[in-house]
């Protein structure tokens, strides 16, 4: 029989109706072994630093000084996610990807909402390649429940909500999308590749394959990206997207001074600069981030944040730890900024947690990373000082010695978010080849 199920209601994205997709929040239970920190209260921009300070010296690990021990945490939280299938509903054996962004981000990530979405991944798999897709907002992010960001937002805990969901697809039980499948395969990028390696180890059977964008096993270069993006707290960083203030409230508050633009605007001109020259160069400053939100957007509410979700402090931040100059487009950084969603103390303490082998994983991994990826490898992934070694995201084939296939892809010209570069579909084609190699196309 054809592969055929019902999604509704469905909502065609795109400007042309292809893939059909629902937006669900699904229940998930989670149970996880976390570390207990001793980490005093944020209470500004400066103790954020002396976190980063902490967090990156040299003289010891600051994640096992802090830690006191460990606990238990369960509990029920909705997760956001997206589920997109084919317009045309071929075969009988559909594959779904599982997409799993990483620190930064939200679920658009795979799908951006920019330039009539000509970055989107969703669309390439699903559209081009025939695959279904699942992006989720991980636990703690974008419209998914928000939760402790020292206690509960850990690296285990965001995996077995992880494990959950998988779970869910391979017995039919995710709400809305009545199908169990028998091909699921993990991609992920970056936190989210470190998510889904982790399920690979944890779980060695509940992935069919592992997709790792933006990764590598050198850890070497995080305390570098730690300290570039300047961490503050993302309620004093976008007080009106993560604080508590109202744009309704900053309307109010800006009405009286309605003439004041026209009265600028004149000063402004008498030095031959205009108005939109200065917001767009306060746009690349710290004045983008303390204006953004001001005008009502799409973007999930993640309102009145507690002091343990962090941000990198701007767009020059940002640029540095992904983005690769000449190669994006330059309108792409100032809407990553404006839309970036915050990381917490708990993924900082925890992102080195995850053992070094998945020894029992015997599905194939193909890891992509961008040759200029800074952060997994420190501006150049061919420069591994061993002419053996052809890449440094290549020394992982170690990590999985019962892997069916390894490959160890470097996509040219790109930094650590791929997506956002001119050639992210050059990577998306590679990935849905090699899944469409190891016989993990739908079918």
């Amino acid at each position: 029989m054809r592969f055929s199920f019902l999604i509704a209601p469905f909502v065609l994205v795109g400007s042309v109706a292809a893939k059909q997709c629902l937006n669900i929040t699904v229940p998930v239970s989670i149970s996880a072994r976390n570390g207990v920190f001793n980490i005093p209260t944020l209470e500004g921009n400066a103790d954020a630093t002396t976190f980063a300070q902490n967090l990156t010296s040299i003289r010891g690990n600051f994640t096992e000084e802090a830690l006191l021990g460990y606990e238990t945490v369960a509990g029920k939280f909705d997760i956001s996610v997206k589920f997109c299938k084919p317009d045309a509903e071929n075969g009988t054996n559909p594959t779904v990807q599982v997409l799993t962004h990483g620190l930064g981000f939200d679920k658009t990530y795979w799908d951006l909402p920019f330039n009539d979405y000509n970055y989107s991944y969703i669309d390439v798999a699903v559209d081009h390649y025939g695959f279904c897709t699942l992006s989720i907002d991980r636990l703690g992010e974008g419209n998914s429940s928000k939760a402790d960001p020292l206690s509960v937002l850990q690296t285990p805990a965001e995996m077995s909500a992880l494990y959950e969901l998988t779970m869910m697809l391979r017995n039919g039980t995710l709400p809305n999308v009545p199908h169990a499948f028998s091909k699921v395969v993990h991609v992920g990028h970056s936190f989210g590749s470190a998510l889904s390696y982790l399920l690979a180890i944890m779980h060695p059977t509940a992935s069919d394959g592992l997709i790792l964008t933006g990764f590598s096993q050198n850890g070497s270069f995080l305390p570098a990206t730690v300290a570039s993006w300047d961490s503050k707290l993302a309620r004093l960083n976008q007080p009106l997207r993560f604080g508590n203030i109202s744009y309704s409230a900053v309307s109010e508050a800006l009405s009286p001074l309605s003439n004041l633009t026209e009265r600028i605007s004149g000063s402004l001109a008498k030095y031959n600069i205009t108005l939109g020259e200065v917001f767009q160069y306060s746009q690349t400053t710290d004045l983008g981030d303390l204006f953004a939100g001001l005008q009502p957007t799409q973007l999930p509410k993640m309102a009145d944040l507690p002091s343990g979700y962090l941000t990198w402090a701007d767009a020059g931040s940002n640029q540095f730890a992904f983005f690769l100059p000449e190669f994006f487009d330059p309108s792409i950084l100032q809407f990553a900024e404006s839309s970036k969603f915050p990381y917490t103390l708990g993924e900082l303490l925890t992102i080195g947690s995850v053992p070094l082998v998945a020894p029992m994983f015997k599905g194939p991994v193909q890891i992509l990373t961008g040759r200029q990826d800074a952060i997994y490898c420190g501006g150049d992934c061919l420069a591994t000082g061993d002419p053996a070694l052809a890449s440094i995201p290549a020394k992982s084939k170690m990590a999985f010695p019962m892997a069916r296939t390894f490959e160890a892809y470097i996509q040219p010209d790109t930094a650590h978010a791929i997506n956002l570069h001119y050639n992210s579909t050059g990577a998306y084609n590679v990935i849905q080849r090699f899944l469409t190699r190891e016989g993990l196309g739908p079918s």
